[in-house]
């Protein structure tokens, strides 16, 4: 539990940042609605669980000014931002760095995350990566392309087909092999938690997956669409727009009207395929890996 710990604001308000509790929901609730792409994943894990750590993985901090609850950051298997000011950030950074680092990565919003993380890096650094340039893109349409059939919900009885295709997508994000380190079985577990809640997406052709993607979070009114991957000798050919464009419909259909996702700069062909698809860019995200 984190102890209310105050400052002293300019305009003679105290600042507070304190871990939030079911009472705060509401609040919380409205600020992640500011900005319903952007806030998915915290708006899913602490809204489902009511803010019990627990339940969502973590506890969420709120930062209040003035008695009003201003911004929030989520400290779980990622710390994630949501709405942070300038001074948020540096009481953030403050309470982070006496408790030190537990979480594998720091994601939201550029400037943002690379504030915290100037900030945080005297005493959770060195990290291994730091991500500056990633678009924030959102889907609001079905796509125009015609989808590609075949393109379907995966059930638990394709793990075994679908596993080397999720191991090869987390290599090639990461960096880092997933089932690394005795880690096989907890990946797996969570794959298969994934693919239990309806969230998985392939096309398995003679018993390999060519195409992957999942719905990593659902917010209120906007769904994340993450670790989309096609198989190394079928990229160039046009296949991924066709299936974006089938997991998109399928996903609006199904999660949200709105699919959200964010990708790296430097990746020019997945960028081309979403904008071919529809997507535009709203944002700009960064991410700092340990």
């Amino acid at each position: 539990m984190l102890p209310d710990q105050q400052s002293q604001s300019a305009d003679g308000f105290a600042d507070t940042v304190r871990e939030l509790g079911v009472a705060d929901l509401p609040a919380l609730i409205e600020l992640l609605d500011r900005d319903q792409d952007a806030n998915s994943v915290v708006a899913e894990r602490v809204v489902a669980a009511q803010l019990d750590p627990l339940g969502s993985g973590g506890p969420t901090w709120g930062w209040f000014s003035d008695g009003q609850l201003r911004s929030a950051v989520f400290i779980g298997p990622n710390v994630i931002l949501a709405e942070t000011t300038p001074q948020a950030r540096r009481e953030f950074a403050a309470r982070l760095s006496q408790v030190g680092r537990r979480s594998s990565a720091i994601v939201g919003y550029r400037e943002e995350v690379l504030d915290l993380w100037r900030r945080l890096e005297p005493t959770w650094g060195p990290c291994r990566e730091v991500r500056e340039d990633q678009p924030l893109m959102v889907c609001t349409h079905d796509p125009e392309p015609e989808p590609l059939e075949g393109v379907r919900r995966l059930g638990i009885e394709d793990i075994d087909v679908f596993m080397p295709a999720a191991i090869d997508m987390f290599t090639e994000e990461v960096g880092v092999s997933p089932i690394a380190g005795g880690r096989g079985p907890g990946y797996r577990a969570r794959v298969a938690q994934s693919i239990s809640q309806g969230r998985v997406y392939g096309r398995i052709d003679h018993g390999e997956t060519i195409f992957k993607a999942e719905i990593g979070a659902v917010g209120r009114g906007s769904a994340q669409l993450q670790g989309v991957w096609i198989t190394p000798r079928l990229r160039g050919s046009g296949l991924s727009i066709s299936a974006l464009s089938a997991v998109v419909r399928i996903a609006r259909a199904e999660h949200a009207p709105r699919i959200s996702l964010y990708a790296n700069s430097h990746n020019e062909p997945a960028l081309r395929a979403y904008e071919h698809v529809g997507f535009r860019q709203v944002g700009t995200f960064a991410t700092v890996l340990f």
